[in-house]
């Protein structure tokens, strides 16, 4: 694991962008798996001026949606979904074809992980994952407990979960969570984690000590072959 301490997210942004850019060069129809929230942003921000100068670099670029709360609407301001397409589906233009996304609220949920599933089997595996860490250690909603689960599925949500900015804001409690799993980005060709924000100090020193818990998912990331993980220095 390539480990770098960042003077902040803006530098932490720019390395991001420029990273998944080099695997876009190689590969025109990068599958790029997307998280949401606000340690990538920065990232999506550089891409769209990026796209601004050399828009065919991302006339290939596939995008899936890293996870999505659940039990809410897709338009809902706090979504996943509304964030990613704000912040680069729209400004990539990323056409539907190109662009495979969680249902927020779907009438059956163990459908829509099997739907997930099937794209993934038969488009994956993800070339490029951008992850960030939650506060606990989650990557995706793969929450700590006694085991993960390795596939698409539906997620109880943690406690530190429902208390991230986006659920707090949302006009009800989201009930579930969708999401990747650890196997699905364990299988990624290349991973990205960028970890910002305040009150992480801990999971982070936890996390760097390299050992591998179901505890703290994102620990994980050490059986990897190409995990970059972008650090802010203000936050440990």
């Amino acid at each position: 694991m390539e480990i770098e301490i960042l003077d902040n997210t803006d530098v932490l942004g720019n390395k991001a962008s420029d990273l998944i850019c080099h695997e876009l060069e190689i590969k025109p129809d990068l599958l790029l798996c997307a998280a949401s929230g606000s340690s990538p942003l920065t990232a999506y921000k550089l891409l769209a001026e990026k796209y601004k100068e050399n828009p065919k670099l991302f006339k290939k670029l596939r995008i899936l949606k890293l996870d999505e709360w659940g039990g809410i609407s897709m338009d809902d301001p706090q979504s996943c979904e509304m964030f990613l397409q704000e912040n680069i589906v729209h400004p990539l233009h990323v056409s539907s074809d190109r662009y495979i996304s969680f249902h927020s609220n779907p009438e059956n949920p163990e459908d829509e992980c099997t739907r997930i599933a099937a794209y993934l089997k038969h488009n994956g595996p993800i070339d490029t994952c951008v992850l960030g860490m939650g506060l606990n250690g989650h990557i995706a909603f793969n929450e700590p407990g006694n085991f993960l689960q390795p596939h698409c599925h539906i997620a109880t949500l943690s406690e530190q979960s429902l208390k991230h900015p986006m659920a707090s804001g949302m006009g009800a409690i989201p009930a579930f969570g969708l999401t990747i799993g650890v196997a699905d980005i364990l299988q990624s060709k290349k991973i990205i984690m960028l970890v910002s924000g305040s009150g992480k100090k801990d999971i982070i020193h936890t996390f760097l000590s390299g050992k591998i818990t179901t505890e703290v998912p994102a620990s994980f990331l050490w059986l990897h072959h190409d995990v970059t993980c972008l650090i802010d220095k203000n936050t440990i």
